[in-house]
């Protein structure tokens, strides 16, 4: 008998019917309090050696239609392996076809990075000598907000930070800060030990604790989507952004890079802040030169393709690194991941997966450490000094 559950940590389904393996009818529950829908994860059980197709009934009504074109969803028998699988968007449905092996198999739109897992890398991270680990505070639902702060504080070093997650399905986010920190924080790694020399990093791998946990695309309890409530965070709607936004303000910005995945572009690519009144040439050039560094180092970054440039006082000044970017005087940026397999360099078995966003966390600090001299806010020399709580 085929059983269909999501009652989990980041699940989410409905079951409308699923007596039938070829007729396996189901639906994606919208984000609390919000209209945003597209994550869907679910474990189905009972179906060894018969071939499924499961139908998402509602998938002409999320948030991307287009990311459906040419995307096929994931699937993992033990939560570590997660291959791609047969998926088709047809007549406003997402039909999802496999054969399991095993009695359970586990489907999802990428590869889930659960609350456990975040407090394992919390965990794991606080083991070095070079960590010290606040919470900043709560979220809506009451989870602790999350900061490392890597490297000792002083005056005069560069303050950088890295948030992940403000939209909770994007779960690469914080497979990359995984691969992100595990760099970082190797004490054999000479790039990492020299930019800690000479600067701090402000970490924040999971900014939406509660929407990762519910199952979220994009809000989190309060049905706020936090990358709209930079101008003006508040403690009852986005706890969230508010106590991050103070604390950067304590310590002062010289480069900031809010992580996300996009589910239309099957690319890596980066979002500027072109739009923002304070845009010059010098951060023109510093971002060029970021871009072209990174895609030197990891391949599978590109600088093609990616979201239409702003023109020079039209930017959204809700957005994180809008804000960010405009107030500190840094460089800012929205690194966006795919969904779906990579274009550019394509993997028919996993498509853009964890352990590939992973190395592409790892290889950002080349880029840093290369571009080091010119990434500084205009504002961090007179920030509060860097003392931690």
């Amino acid at each position: 008998m085929i059983h269909i559950n999501s009652a989990f940590d980041g699940g989410n389904i409905i079951c409308d019917a699923c007596a039938d393996p070829a007729d396996i009818r189901l639906r994606i529950r919208p984000d609390t309090k919000a209209e945003f829908l597209q994550w869907f994860y679910f474990r189905l059980n009972g179906a060894r050696d018969t071939e499924c197709t499961m139908r998402l009934t509602n998938a002409k009504d999320c948030s991307y239609t287009a990311g459906w074109d040419g995307y096929r969803a994931v699937a993992s028998y033990d939560w570590e392996n997660w291959f791609r699988i047969d998926t088709e968007y047809r007549d406003g449905e997402l039909l999802l076809r496999h054969r399991p092996e095993l009695d359970t198999v586990y489907y999802a739109y990428f590869a889930p990075y659960s609350m456990d897992r975040h407090a394992s890398l919390i965990a794991r991270a606080g083991q070095s000598p070079r960590v010290v680990h606040n919470v900043l505070g709560q979220t809506v639902e009451g989870q602790d907000i999350d900061l490392l702060t890597i490297g000792e504080p002083r005056t005069n070093k560069r303050n950088f930070w890295l948030i992940a997650r403000q939209h909770p399905g994007e779960t690469m986010a914080e497979w990359w800060m995984d691969g992100f920190l595990d760099r970082l924080l190797d004490p054999s790694d000479a790039v990492s030990n020299a930019l800690l020399d000479r600067s701090v990093f402000h970490v924040v791998p999971n900014m939406n604790p509660d929407g990762s946990r519910s199952g979220h695309l994009r809000t989190n309890a309060a049905g706020a989507n936090l990358n709209r409530e930079w101008s003006d965070p508040d403690m009852s709607r986005s706890p969230e952004v508010y106590l991050v936004r103070e604390r950067m303000r304590e310590t002062g910005v010289d480069l900031c890079i809010d992580v996300h995945g996009d589910e239309a572009l099957p690319h890596n690519f980066i979002a500027g802040a072109q739009g923002i009144p304070g845009w010059n040439a010098q951060r023109d050039m510093l971002l060029t030169d970021f871009k072209r560094t990174w895609q030197q180092i990891n391949p599978d970054f590109q600088t093609r393709h990616g979201y239409p440039i702003a023109k020079k006082g039209a930017a959204n000044m809700t957005i994180c690194v809008n804000h960010v970017s405009e107030y500190f005087g840094c460089l800012a940026m929205t690194l966006e991941m795919p969904f779906k397999d990579t274009a550019d360099r394509p993997d028919l078995e996993f498509g853009w997966s964890p352990q590939r966003a992973q190395k592409l966390g790892k290889s950002v600090i080349d880029v840093v450490y290369r571009l080091f001299d010119r990434l500084v806010g205009t504002t961090a020399a007179t920030a509060p000094s860097n003392s931690i709580d």
